[in-house]
């Protein structure tokens, strides 16, 4: 039986970022990819925004490993030559009830150490004559990046350090070792590999995969939801150069227009609720008429908004582990000291800011709850 260091289960962003980590770590990591290429799951179905860590509670996972994680990107990035524009977002109020709400979310961003600027009306539409609100909240830091350009470099970074991605390598499950045994992973068709440190950022899976890892309470892993984002791409050109989004309502940012790095505008994502909890099931299909609640939401922000100016783009799903009428948690990175297994780890909820976090994760992943040294 082949055995290795550090098996780590999805080749999306999150993935890579802590593969690559674990390497730089010295330890000979494996990446064990169910498709046939890298980031084609979650990874490939979002809007490419790097944000700056103004909407999470203070003291959070989200908002620490955002924060840090938008820091080490662009450095990445920057090093890397990985496309990305920091071309700064508007969060935008219409009404008195979401006035409020963006003065809540300036004191939460200061909280965070995130540097926002507070803009009346005419300031507002000073910066995008086309805007309409009655006040916004501007955050230079957010930007957008290439995502799969980012995951070829981490997984170039991953590969330099020894390291190596295995594709069309479905995990099925995994025997957990204890008493300083290594893990035995179950891959699709029979084979097996032995690991000392086992990360489960299987994303979209990584619910179902747990409750296949046998020595781990089930009662550890939280129960799935699968909520679906729609896309819609503007005809004609962006009537904006920054991202804007209305004030936020929990979890949900709203309808909110971003700029891919070609300068095409899109909206979205809504929010629908799937059935079951099977990703096999997911239909991605996105249904024009959604595009009737678009109008309606993006006209608050944009009055101008032609008629029949929306196309179906695409869409995603996100990795939630709460239901419609629950609160949305912190991002769950469950290592020994919540299930007391060695060198398990298993990732969930990671939704966004998953993206903009995802070195971070790595980072967090390989020397906090791991608690693996640096390599000199």
């Amino acid at each position: 039986m082949d055995r290795i260091d550090a098996l780590v289960i999805g080749a999306g962003v999150v993935g890579l970022a802590v593969a690559r980590s674990l390497a730089m770590a010295g330890r000979e990591t494996l990446v064990a990819e169910a498709g046939t290429a890298i980031g084609q799951g979650v990874s490939s179905r979002n809007s490419e925004v790097v944000h700056s860590g103004l909407y999470y509670a203070p003291g959070s996972l989200k908002a620490r490993l955002c924060t840090r994680g938008k820091a080490m990107l662009y450095d990445f990035c920057e090093a890397r030559g990985v496309l990305h524009d920091r071309c700064g977002k508007l969060v935008v109020a219409q009404d008195a009830r979401e006035v409020q709400a963006l003065r809540d979310l300036q004191i939460r961003a200061g909280r965070n150490g995130v540097a926002v600027e507070w803009l009346d009306a005419a300031q507002a539409r000073a910066l995008e004559p086309q805007l309409r609100c009655e006040a916004a909240l501007l955050s230079p830091s957010t930007g957008i990046v290439d995502s799969h350009g980012l995951m070829l470099a981490l997984q170039g970074d991953l590969q330099a350090h020894g390291g190596a991605v295995a594709l069309a390598s479905a995990v099925v499950g995994a025997r957990l070792g204890l008493g300083g045994r290594p893990h035995v992973v179950r891959l699709a068709g029979g084979h097996e590999i032995e690991a000392d440190l086992l990360v489960n950022a299987a994303s979209l899976q990584a619910c179902h995969l747990a409750r296949q890892f046998e020595g781990l309470d089930p009662a550890q892993v939280p129960q799935a939801h699968l909520a679906k984002g729609n896309y819609f791409s503007l005809t004609g050109p962006a009537p904006f150069r920054r991202l804007v989004y209305p004030a936020p309502s929990d979890a949900w940012l709203g309808v909110h227009l971003t700029l891919d790095l070609g300068g095409q505008a899109r909206f979205g994502p809504d929010l629908q609720w799937l059935e079951g909890d099977d990703p096999a099931t997911v239909d991605y299909t996105v249904d024009p008429r959604r595009a009737d609640q678009f109008y309606g939401e993006v006209r608050r922000y944009w009055p101008g908004l032609p008629e029949g100016s929306l196309i179906p783009a695409y869409s995603g799903v996100r990795p939630k582990i709460h239901g419609p009428s629950q609160k949305a948690p912190d991002f769950r990175i469950d290592g020994p000291p919540a299930h007391g297994i060695a060198g398990l780890v298993n990732l969930f909820g990671i939704e966004s800011p998953g993206l903009t976090s995802a070195m971070a994760i790595g980072e967090f992943v390989a020397h906090e709850v791991l608690a693996l040294p640096a390599r000199p």
